[in-house]
């Protein structure tokens, strides 16, 4: 049985938008690595709780060691690079995928855990640990939640996308039933 060109509808945009996804987080750690010292500083002054509201109820919880700071920073660099090329990986499974009309299951599984890594850096890493417990909301100058609000909406967009049911095959990767 061949699939109508209507029915990879779905598949080319999980494609389209997991390639936007892998070009984003590629440029992101593209720069965090070429242009260390820029988020190097913001990194420090989110853990260092420099310029929040220094409430002694909240200040215990500052990182105010550099070396701790540089290594979060440069954990943060690898898990944005190993997303990256996890969805980079995706991207071109999805688009052979689309060639063929068959390997879906796989470009869906790798894209899916590319699109969990950014869920979890943006989400429970820059939103929940930063936001809420650097508290990372009462600096005026190095605030980061709406940019990362961004991410996680894209992401969590992308892959809800991702795991729509189509024509192409079903989202978890089984057969249909026959009816």
């Amino acid at each position: 049985m061949t699939t109508a060109p209507s029915d990879r509808t779905l598949p080319a945009a999980a494609a389209l938008l997991t390639g936007t996804v892998a070009l984003y987080m590629a440029l992101v750690a593209f720069g965090n690595i070429t242009d260390f010292g820029t988020n190097q500083q913001f990194v420090r002054h989110v853990l260092a709780m420099d310029t929040t509201f220094k409430d002694d109820d909240l200040m215990w919880r500052a990182v105010t060691s550099t070396g701790l700071q540089d290594a979060a920073y440069v954990a943060i660099i690898a898990w944005e690079t190993v997303a990256a090329l996890l969805l980079i990986a995706a991207t071109v499974l999805w688009a052979g995928a689309l060639r063929r009309r068959s390997g879906y299951p796989r470009a869906r599984r790798l894209g899916t855990l590319g699109l969990l890594m950014v869920l979890l850096l943006f989400g429970a890493g820059f939103i929940g640990v930063g936001g809420e417990w650097f508290a990372m909301w009462q600096s005026e100058n190095w605030n980061g939640l709406d940019a990362a609000t961004r991410v996680v909406t894209l992401a969590a967009l992308v892959l809800l996308v991702t795991h729509l049911p189509s024509a192409a095959g079903p989202a978890d990767g089984g057969k249909r039933a026959a009816g």
